[in-house]
């Protein structure tokens, strides 16, 4: 291995980085008017019902899926080089076949989609998007191993979004399906992204070649798949088993705010999610020459990017909470406490997410087990303290806050746990917090707690931008060195020019 290889990683990772955070920013442009939309127009019931059946469909298709979003990387590092298009069509194929049956089912069995029982004849369509998601989830992968990060902002991050919120409204306008607006905007949205992904991916891809599935094969390719798939449906079922359980304690109401406070929470989330898509490809090379030192270095420097800015997005969502959460509609500011758990929940999770980059191909069955015991923790942790709330005689509020915060202890357990084990695995130290974090967060709070003493619209206006300011000015000064500095810059090592 070269000298220079360690530069072309870390260029890779920032290159990736960058791509996707200019996705967040046009995923964040593009989501707060369907949180707008679906809270000033349809209202908490509906969201509420909206979110349950979204719970249910969601998990289905990333299990339907099959661990492809980050195990088709190592399949195409380690398989044969001249077609490498029919590895992807057999992930494909399989997807297809296990979505397909579980579209068939939830179809003719709606409850686990509706758990309170309302639900329309157009709501039941929200079925049809669980083979779209799980193939979407597929080409989206096949293009990253490609470094092509600039599809997945297309659909994640334009795409996706724009047609919901647009879509929302136009259908809240239709009284044939004003009802059903929330589902079938969902469904237009996951169809769209779909359509770009594939695009691209024929482009790069092109048409099978020589392409005979043979069912033993598939059957290994499935058992293979199944703890990977697993871990995916657990690590993505942390942030909505609540939902699911809140639905069971609580009015669709409550859930539908808490839904909102989510999807305010899970915009920093997206920045975790902007480095996934490239450590795949970036950590399956440096497996197959057992370069474990590099290894740690990138997770070390991609977790510590994904904290910091976590970091600063949650300080500038959650200081202001109830003025956020009141520009979706005034019954929502009730989940201010909720949004501020969530919002911490995010930044400790991140450790986690970066250590499981490496623990699905070097301890996948160890790191099944930890995902399971996570998402074990939380739901219980998620019923105790809901039912304390209850006993406590306590509102709706307060449970959509229990559950948060037993989301926030889960993943700061799982966090611990994965490091402690890849940091064993790699005979190398894991960490991703650093000092100037909390020297960049004190003065910050400082500066949000004298924007709420303003008007709400001052508030809002005046205090996020300051917060972050303050933020960024003191992590660049005192915790960004020249390595971190990288993920800003755009001309490393001559790289050819980002096209989004």
């Amino acid at each position: 291995m070269t000298d220079a290889k360690p530069d072309e990683d870390l260029s890779a990772l920032a290159k990736g980085g960058r791509q996707n955070f200019f996705g967040f920013i046009l995923r964040l442009v593009a989501r707060l008017p369907f949180l707008f939309i679906a809270g000033r127009l349809y209202g908490p019931d509906a969201l509420g019902r909206f979110a349950s059946a979204l719970v249910v469909v969601e998990l289905v298709a990333l299990l339907c899926a099959m661990g492809e979003k980050r195990g088709l990387a190592q399949r195409l590092a380690d398989g044969d080089d001249s077609h490498p298009a029919n590895l992807v069509y057999d992930g494909m194929l399989l997807a297809l076949l296990f979505s397909g049956l579980a579209a068939a089912f939830f179809w003719f069995v709606p409850a686990p989609l509706f758990p309170s029982g309302e639900y329309t004849e157009l709501d039941r369509f929200i079925v049809l998007a669980i083979p779209a998601y799980a193939l979407t989830e597929i080409v989206l992968a096949a293009q990253a191993y490609k470094y092509d990060i600039a599809t997945t902002v297309r659909a994640r991050a334009v795409i996706e979004p724009w047609t919901i919120s647009i879509m929302a409204g136009v259908f809240y306008f239709l009284p044939v399906v004003s009802d059903s607006g929330l589902a079938l905007a969902y469904l237009a949205s996951i169809y769209a992204g779909l359509a770009t992904g594939l695009w691209a991916f024929f482009r790069s891809y092109g048409r099978p070649r020589g392409w005979r599935p043979h069912p033993v094969y598939m059957g290994r390719l499935t058992m293979r798949a199944l703890p990977l798939a697993t871990a995916d449906a657990i690590e993505w079922g942390t942030r909505r088993v609540d939902i699911f359980i809140l639905g069971l304690f609580a009015a669709p109401a409550a859930v539908g705010v808490y839904y909102i406070a989510q999807q305010v929470a899970s915009l920093p989330q997206k920045l975790k999610t902007s480095f996934e898509p490239i450590l795949g490809p970036v950590i399956t090379k440096n497996l197959k020459t057992k370069n474990y030192q590099a290894i740690a270095s990138q997770i070390c420097q991609v977790g510590f990017w994904i904290v910091a800015m976590q970091a600063g997005i949650a300080l500038a969502l959650g200081v202001p909470g109830e003025a956020v959460m009141g520009l979706v509609g005034p019954e929502f500011v009730g989940g201010t406490g909720a949004l501020a758990f969530l919002l911490v929940a995010e930044v400790v999770a991140a450790t986690a997410v970066v250590s499981e980059a490496v623990l699905v191909y070097v301890a996948r069955v160890r790191n099944l087990w930890i995902s399971i015991g996570t998402i074990a923790l939380q739901a219980v942790l998620t019923v105790v303290l809901i039912e304390a709330m209850v006993a406590g005689g306590y509102g709706e509020p307060y449970k959509a806050a229990a559950a948060a915060i037993a989301l926030m202890l889960a993943l700061g357990t799982a966090s611990l746990v994965k490091a402690m084990l890849l940091s064993r695995i790699l005979g190398q130290s894991i960490n991703t917090f650093r000092w100037p974090l909390v020297w960049a967060v004190a003065p910050a709070v400082l500066v949000g707690w004298g924007a709420t003493q303003l008007p709400e619209w001052a508030e809002l206006i005046v205090g996020i931008p300051a917060i972050l300011g303050v933020y960024g000015i003191i992590i660049w000064k005192r915790g960004f060195g020249p390595e971190d500095r990288v993920l800003f810059r755009r001309n490393l090592d001559k790289e050819e020019p980002e096209r989004i």
